[in-house]
């Protein structure tokens, strides 16, 4: 039994699948049916859901406001069925969270994991991504909540400000009696790539970004970028949670008397008309 229409089922499997061919046969439908139904919702809504592109089909933003609606309705469904039909069967729920690797790895995933013992039926999946498009994925409905810095928030969206992220500049274990100032003019920076502007952040923070030197080395894995570092190829920051353990086998060693930059982010979802318990355990137990 499917609560949404026919139409937005043949919506839902375009932005699945990309294209009308391969949504139609998902749906054991022609080619020519799916696409009546698309153009009987457009109609029916006064609005274009869908452009072509070379790469397919393409969401609009009403669209995609469209899609973030179908998503929260697939979630509430079963509860729903469940109790018109008083089987008291429940079904499985799907929920995506992306987030950057350290806070993820660090607080995220260990905090929802409580969440998932309370909620047995809730199927989370851990995006990890280190890049800046976790926004949009939230915008294309991919993920339902996202962590991202709040430069990146759009007016419609709803969030909570998490506990800042710390940050420390770390050399390798073999350098911790060099002076500061003589490894950021002699030594390289290692960075996650070429948009990671956490480092040049921290040197500016501390006024020392003028006497740097620029060049940088990248690693798009924080815990390749650790071992570069710990290896004594450049030097760079990290997450004070993340570098914990290397700091405790003195792998690494910390410059600039231990002082932190604070990178503060925050938990990121669109609004719902009602927040079902899980989503809320979610929100309330990342900090």
């Amino acid at each position: 039994m499917k609560l949404l229409s026919p139409q937005l089922q043949a919506f839902i499997a375009i932005a699945k699948h990309k294209t009308v061919h391969a949504a139609a046969h998902s749906l054991h439908l022609t080619q020519t049916a799916v696409t009546q139904r698309i153009r009987s919702l457009e109609k029916r809504l006064e609005t274009t859901l869908y452009v072509r592109t070379r790469r397919g089909m393409s969401l609009t933003q009403e669209g995609l406001a469209l899609l973030r609606y179908c998503s929260e309705a697939q979630e509430l469904e079963g509860e729903i069925i469940s109790s018109i039909t008083s089987t008291g069967v429940e079904k499985n729920l799907s929920l995506c969270i992306t987030g950057p690797y350290t806070i993820m790895h660090t607080r995220i995933i260990p905090q929802c994991m409580r969440v998932m013992r309370e909620f047995p039926r809730l199927l989370l999946q851990f995006d990890i991504n280190d890049n800046e498009n976790r926004a949009a994925t939230l915008r294309r409905g991919e993920s339902q909540l996202a962590v991202i810095e709040k430069s990146l928030l759009s007016d419609e969206m709803e969030f909570k400000d998490l506990k800042p992220e710390h940050y420390l500049f770390v050399v390798s274990s073999k350098w911790k009696n060099r002076r500061l100032r003589d490894v950021i003019q002699t030594e390289r920076i290692i960075d996650f790539d070429p948009q990671d502007q956490m480092t040049f952040n921290y040197l500016k923070h501390y006024s020392l970004f003028e006497n740097a030197n620029k060049d940088r080395y990248f690693a798009n894995r924080t815990d390749c970028l650790a071992m570069m570092i710990a290896d004594g190829t450049g030097y760079g920051v990290l997450p004070a949670e993340f570098a914990k353990p290397y700091l405790a086998n003195k792998q690494l060693s910390v410059l600039n008397q231990g002082k932190s930059y604070p990178h503060q982010l925050v938990l990121a979802w669109f609004p719902r008309h009602q927040l079902p318990p899980y989503f809320s355990a979610l929100i309330n137990a990342c900090e």
